[in-house]
């Protein structure tokens, strides 16, 4: 297989953009442990492996148990494991994520406005459809998780 470009280089004014998402993103007030759940579900769900390995790196650095990134798939079946906040996030994580399955549900939006407030809710938004960019940057081209370069070390 050929090598695939890096598109921070072909077009770095690009890849710049969509860090300013992510630093927007990072100082919206959003807890960072949340942002960073919902960035792994949309991963998970998007088959991105790159963020797959970022994101739980993230989160094991910033204190989450392994036992619980484990179940972040299964969440609406782990109990108590996740609060209220967390899971109304990997909700609306996932049918945003899928829009074109879900067509975002009435009743999925009303859920997600229960638990965050009108600016939550729309920097959560934010947050989950730059996730949905970088998986689609991330797998289109090839980007190397730091699980793989670490092995050829």
């Amino acid at each position: 297989m050929s090598e695939r470009l890096n598109y921070n280089h072909v077009a770095p004014a690009g890849a710049k953009a969509l860090g300013g998402v992510y630093g927007y993103v990072m100082q919206s007030g959003l807890p960072t442990t949340l942002v960073n759940l919902a960035y792994l579900r949309v991963s998970q769900i998007n088959n991105c492996a790159y963020c797959l390995d970022m994101h739980t790196r993230d989160l094991i650095k910033s204190g989450v148990k392994i036992e619980k990134l484990a179940l972040v798939q299964a969440w609406a079946e782990a109990g108590g494991l996740f609060d209220e906040r967390e899971r109304a996030a990997l909700a609306w994580a996932e049918t945003v994520t899928r829009v074109a399955e879900t067509n975002v549900p009435d009743e999925a939006y009303q859920a997600a406005r229960k638990v965050f407030s009108e600016r939550e809710l729309v920097d959560l938004t934010i947050a989950i459809s730059l996730m949905n960019a970088y998986n689609r940057m991330s797998i289109s081209f090839r980007n190397t998780p730091q699980a793989v370069l670490e092995k050829a070390a």
